[in-house]
C-alpha cells in the first residue's frame, strides 16, 4: 500500500510560528523532502527532531521527484517543505504535487504561514479578490508582456522580489502602472526587522534611490480603479464615422445614425447633424 505526501507549511521567519500539527507531522514520517537541505536541518534541530533528508529543488526536480514518489509507492510517508512558507507556492514543489496526484498518491496540507497571504493581511490594499504573481520574469521581454497583461488588473496584485532586484522592479512597476499607484511593501515578516509601509510606486522608487533594500519582500500593489479599465467613449467624429460605414452598407442616413448613437453620449440627431454637413461639404 502506498505511503503518503504530506504538503508541511514552515516558519516564514520566526521558528515560534511552527504549529505542533506540522511538527508532529516531520516527527512521525519516513523521510523529509527538503527544498534545502541546511535550512531544514536547522528547524529539525530547533525541535529537537531527526529525520532522513532528500534534497527537492528546481535543478533536480525530474530525477529527484521520481525517486520520492517510487519511496512512497513503495510504503514511506513523507514531508515535502520549502525553506520558509506552503510549499508548492512559487515553489517547485507543485511538480511532485501534481505527479503524485497523477499516480493515485494521497496528498495531504498541513498548513501554517504563507508570506503572501500574511502580507496581504496587514497591506491595507483591498482584500476581497486578489491575485498572486509570485517573482516577474526575469526575462526583460516576457516581464513587460506580463505587466501589459496586468494594466486591466482590478484585483489586489501580489508579487514576491528580492532585494537586489527590488529598486528594477519597483522601476518597471511605475512604468507600467503609473506613480500613483498604491503599493505596500512588506520585507522580513515575522522577523526582528520586520517593516510594512503603504505609499504610492512613485514614492517606493524615490525612497530607495537613496536607501538600500534589505530582506526579502512582499509587494502588495492595489488594481486598477474601474474608470481606468473602462473604454474611452467615442468621438462625435468617431460616431459618425460609424454612421457613414452603415450607409455604405445600404442602410440610410437616419436608421445609421440612430444605431451608431447606441452606447454613445451623443444622440440620433447630434450624429445626423454631423453627417449631413460632411455631405455638404464634399
Amino acid at each position: 500500500m502506498a505511503g503518503t505526501l504530506y504538503i508541511v507549511a514552515t516558519p516564514i521567519g520566526n521558528l515560534e510560528d511552527m504549529t505542533p500539527r506540522a511538527a508532529a507531522t516531520f516527527g512521525s514520517v519516513d523521510f523529509i523532502a527538503a527544498e534545502d537541505t541546511r535550512v531544514t536541518l536547522k528547524l529539525l534541530n530547533h525541535l529537537g527532531l531527526k529525520k532522513p533528508l532528500v534534497s527537492y529543488y528546481e535543478h533536480n526536480l525530474k530525477e529527484r521527484g521520481r525517486y520520492i514518489l517510487d519511496r512512497i509507492q513503495a510504503g514511506e510517508n513523507c514531508a515535502l517543505c520549502s525553506d520558509a512558507g506552503m510549499p508548492a507556492i512559487s515553489d517547485p514543489g507543485e511538480v511532485i504535487v501534481t505527479d503524485a496526484l497523477a499516480e493515485g498518491i494521497k496528498v495531504v496540507p498541513v498548513p501554517a504561514a504563507s508570506a503572501c497571504v500574511t502580507a496581504l493581511a496587514v497591506s491595507g490594499q483591498p482584500t476581497g479578490r486578489f491575485v498572486f504573481e509570485g517573482f516577474l520574469p526575469t526575462n526583460l521581454r516576457q516581464r513587460r508582456e506580463r505587466l501589459e497583461q496586468l494594466k486591466g488588473e482590478e484585483r489586489t496584485v501580489i508579487f514576491y522580489e528580492a532585494p537586489h532586484k527590488l529598486r528594477m522592479t519597483l522601476g518597471h512597476l511605475q512604468e507600467a502602472f503609473g506613480p500613483e499607484r498604491s503599493i505596500t511593501l512588506a520585507r522580513e515578516l515575522t522577523k526582528l526587522h520586520e517593516e510594512v509601509v503603504k505609499t504610492t510606486l512613485g514614492e517606493a522608487v524615490e525612497y530607495y534611490e537613496t536607501n538600500n533594500p534589505r530582506g526579502e519582500y512582499v509587494l502588495v500593489m492595489a488594481g486598477a480603479s474601474p474608470a481606468e479599465t473602462r473604454p474611452a467613449p467615442p468621438t462625435l467624429d468617431e460616431a459618425a464615422q460609424k454612421a457613414r460605414e452603415l450607409m455604405e452598407g445600404g442602410m440610410s442616413a437616419s436608421a445609421a445614425a440612430k444605431q451608431a448613437a447606441q452606447n454613445t453620449p451623443f444622440s440620433k440627431s447630434q450624429i445626423y447633424r454631423l453627417l449631413t454637413r460632411q455631405e455638404e461639404n464634399e
